[in-house]
């Protein structure tokens, strides 16, 4: 039998404000849809979140002038309010992200099973500039 070797790629932003908030922003689907996109033109035009372990969650992803859309989606593994959530996305892939308190700032950290259509640094640019995105919306809203 034979065993592959899964590369996994983590990303983390530091958001000035305290878990619940972050928590709040990062599952809801009316916030989802404001800032869960790499770059300014692209956003999120639907968002659907049952956080549950089994539930399940769909964002669609589009380029604002219309020439490309995608649905980024999976099922709740493990859901523990304001600390973590783990999920399989729909091709199978894992993703863990801490939620951890400091002061009144959250340190959100991202692992994700890397895919092997596109490098490992353009994943990690992805996610990062998404993560990096959400960072701002939180802090000003």
């Amino acid at each position: 039998m034979e065993t592959v070797k899964t590369n996994t790629i983590t990303v983390e932003a530091t958001v000035n404000a305290p878990v619940s908030k972050v928590w709040k922003l990062w599952t809801g689907a009316e916030h989802i849809t404001n800032w869960c996109n790499a770059s300014d033109d692209w956003h999120a035009p639907y968002a659907e979140n049952d956080l549950k372990v089994g539930g399940k969650f769909t964002t669609t992803m589009a380029a604002k002038d219309g020439s490309f859309s995608f649905d980024f989606g999976g099922i709740y593994d493990v859901v523990e309010e304001n600390k973590l959530i783990e999920y399989t996305m729909g091709d199978g892939r894992h993703v863990s992200v801490t939620f951890e308190q400091q002061g009144n700032q959250t340190k959100v950290v991202e692992t994700f099973d890397a895919e092997n259509q596109n490098s490992e640094e353009m994943q990690r640019s992805g996610w990062q500039a998404i993560l990096d995105n959400f960072k701002k919306y939180t802090e000003a809203n």
